[in-house]
């Protein structure tokens, strides 16, 4: 499954927990708040400030990729 900046937080964790490290490495502590079940990871970039949306993506794509091999 590839995440995209529509999907939520607590979607891309249950895919891979190991996401939570890129989460944490952008500022976005958000992890276990109730926002991350329904707050898109664009919607929560745009509030913590974050304006690379797209290189956080890719890290965490890549981090599940690692994953899988």
């Amino acid at each position: 499954m590839q995440v995209t900046k529509e999907m939520t937080i607590g979607q891309v964790i249950q895919i891979d927990p190991r996401t939570i490290e890129v989460f944490l490495k952008y500022g976005m502590h958000c992890i276990g708040c109730g926002a991350a079940s329904w707050e898109t990871i664009a919607e929560t970039a745009y509030t913590h400030g974050i304006t690379d949306i797209d290189s956080m993506v890719k890290e965490l794509n890549l981090v599940i990729e690692r994953s899988k091999n």
